[in-house]
């Protein structure tokens, strides 16, 4: 396992941290994100995570730049030390009702209406939620831009994850635990060979199975 250089780490973490400095004078920042915007099936999840101020967790990152067992590790450190962390999940079925960007935006609302404190800011990877009334603050590529973000990132993603694997047991032909759902070449011969079970979002899949 490589060794962690702490002073790089804490340089690393303090620009992590720009957003968080920018609206310092909040006393609850939340980061949102999401996981699951793109897979073939299982839900859409969208994380909620506020942090205490100047916390450092040592090797928190976006989570697509971390390793199944780093963002497991990741996750219980956010869940012990966060003044509040919550989710929100549609599932497929409304994804394929509503459509993915408005199953999404329903997601997070219901992670930040679940959080234990009202936030005073909402930090976002790239989106403006609509039909909610916090200040929000959009950041491209924000889960690699502000602490808050990468967090909810990490709870968005490791919940999906997990609930991903448990559908594997009840679907196992399909491969869900491998790749949680996204349109490997391994899923779509699956699909086509075993056809889409109730997991599969019908809107996303036209393409590769009859009606």
């Amino acid at each position: 396992m490589k060794k962690i250089n702490l002073e790089e780490e804490r340089k690393r973490l303090y620009d992590l941290c720009e957003y968080e400095r920018k609206y310092g004078d909040r006393e609850y920042i939340c980061g949102i994100d999401e996981a699951g915007r793109g897979p073939f099936a299982g839900p859409v999840v969208a994380g909620a995570v506020i942090l205490p101020k100047d916390i450092m967790i040592i090797g928190i990152n976006d989570s697509k730049k971390l390793s199944p067992k780093k963002r497991d590790a990741l996750y219980d450190e956010i869940t012990k030390k966060a003044i509040s962390y919550s989710v929100g999940i549609r599932d497929e079925k409304r994804v394929d009702e509503i459509n993915i960007l408005q199953a999404t935006y329903e997601a997070m609302r219901d992670a930040v209406d679940s959080l234990k404190v009202r936030p005073d800011i909402l930090l976002n990877d790239a989106v403006t939620i609509p039909d909610i009334d916090i200040e929000q603050v959009p950041i491209t590529h924000g889960d690699a831009l502000s602490i808050s973000i990468a967090a909810a990132s990490i709870i968005a993603k490791v919940t999906r994850d997990r609930m991903m694997q448990d559908y594997d047991k009840k679907y196992p032909e399909y491969g869900f635990a491998k790749h949680k759902g996204y349109g490997t070449k391994a899923h779509i011969e699956a699909l086509r060979k075993y056809g889409p079970c109730p997991l599969h979002r019908r809107s996303f899949i036209h393409k590769y199975v009859e009606d």
